[in-house]
């Protein structure tokens, strides 16, 4: 089957990721595909475009959202709220629109939701112009946010194989999560700049963004896929997904192992927390904490550029998500704002391994029409591990505080670690990538 198994070329530089190589791994392509259908690089700058003003426009959003809701209650529990918010309509939409995904025009729906969430960033410059403090009018952007995120995240994650040749994917899937990455850490730091200036100037900023994302969205061509699936009902195709995620116990594997280290790990939702009342450095300085996983995720990941993995990849995955439980610890008991700040990039760098393995393995062992149902339930296990991680923190910081939140879910992602290893120990025994032939065979 087309994308099922990598095969890592023979070089100094055998990482999937790795820039250096002139074809770094070697993908199976579908024979009928003809070349001409494969679009121009500028679709692939496009297709970075959209993604990364609509990721600078999200990260100033989360900013915003998450210092105005707990300035607003006092409540660390109203953030566990926002991100139950977001969580709920991807946990109803995502495993649909990844049915949907195989079968449209994936472009169009990309615009559309970013024309949507122009319209609710809108929304928030209005309530801040009229003064609104109801929680519950911002609770119903942050779901409207919600429902566009369930749409198109399978979308999105699904598009790059359409977007670049497949002996160019791997090095276009690492310059695609760089841009992601350098969005992320970009987008909080001017967020907390403009939310200091005032919200309403960062909220018309992420219209601008979110019109500006929909603008290249809709520059850009994808080839058609090489075979549609259009029978059977929708329920069935999107049981077909699941189920060949299932039968892939060492992509299944990886995608769990993130799930629950961040599910039970998760500290993001308490920054505000922490910036306001244990840290004193206010929405500039929530900035730069929103920003600091991000930087070190970006550094790793040029560092894997230059220096890949090529031994041992199963238990330095292990190793690094021990390594983020244990900087989750220690930020839950820092008190100093550089020392807090130096733990946070040290967990955005072991999650960026994880991220990097996982991400490697769905797309290139994925055939072109199973790619939004199986991205659907990738973009399903993210959504419950970030928001579900986050309302568990904002929960337990309710009821315990927000220092025993934190540090219980540093303890809970090293138990994670123990679990995983003893639940796929083919992960753990995986070497190189070439194995994963040997191993889903």
């Amino acid at each position: 089957m087309p994308y099922q198994c990598l095969s890592v070329a023979n070089r100094a530089t055998d990482h999937p990721f790795s820039p250096e190589a002139d074809n770094p791994v070697n993908v199976t392509l579908p024979s009928d595909l003809p070349r001409e259908h494969v679009p121009r690089p500028r679709d692939f700058h496009f297709f970075l475009s959209t993604r990364f003003l609509a990721t600078v426009a999200i990260q100033i959003q989360v900013v915003g959202i998450g210092w105005q809701v707990y300035d607003i209650t006092g409540d660390p529990v109203s953030l566990g709220y926002v991100a139950l918010l977001e969580f709920l309509p991807m946990l109803l939409l995502a495993l649909p629109a990844g049915d949907l995904a195989d079968r449209v025009d994936r472009r169009l729906v990309i615009m559309c939701t970013r024309l949507v969430e122009a319209v609710a960033s809108l929304s928030l410059v209005l309530l801040n112009v009229f003064g609104s403090q109801e929680i519950w009018h911002f609770y119903c952007v942050v779901l409207l946010f919600g429902f566009t995120r369930g749409v198109a995240t399978p979308f999105v994650q699904s598009s790059l194989p359409f977007v670049v040749p497949g002996d160019r994917l791997p090095s276009s899937i690492a310059l695609s999560s760089s841009i992601g990455t350098i969005g992320n850490i970009s987008g909080p730091a001017i967020g907390g700049l403009l939310f200091a200036a005032g919200p309403i100037f960062a909220y018309s900023a992420c219209v601008v963004l979110f019109l500006a994302s929909a603008f290249s969205a809709f520059q850009i061509r994808m080839r058609r896929p090489t075979q549609l699936i259009n029978k059977g009902t929708a329920f069935g195709r999107i049981v077909d997904g699941m189920r060949y995620m299932w039968q892939r116990q060492i992509v299944f594997g990886a995608i769990s192992l993130d799930l629950l280290a961040v599910l039970v790990g998760g500290a993001v939702a308490l920054l505000p927390v922490y910036a306001r009342d244990i840290l004193l450095v206010g929405p500039e300085g929530l900035g730069l904490l929103r920003s600091a996983p991000a930087f070190g995720a970006a550094s790793v990941g040029l560092l894997l550029a230059r220096r890949p993995l090529r031994r041992h990849t199963g238990m330095t995955m292990f190793a690094f998500v021990a390594v983020y439980g244990l900087a989750t610890i220690a930020f839950g008991f820092s008190t100093n704002f550089y020392l807090s700040m130096a733990t946070l990039v040290v967990m955005g760098c072991a999650d960026m391994i994880s991220i990097c393995v996982r991400h490697t393995l769905i797309q290139l062992a994925t055939p072109d029409h199973m790619r939004g149902r199986v991205g659907s339930v990738n973009s399903l296990f993210i959504s419950a591990s970030n928001e579900l991680g986050q309302f568990r923190a904002g929960f337990m910081a309710g009821w315990l505080g927000a220092v025993p939140a934190v540090a219980i879910g540093g303890v809970g992602a090293l138990a994670v670690v123990g679990l995983c290893m003893w639940l796929f120990p083919d992960l753990r025994k995986i070497d190189r990538f070439t194995e994963v032939q040997t191993h889903n065979a």
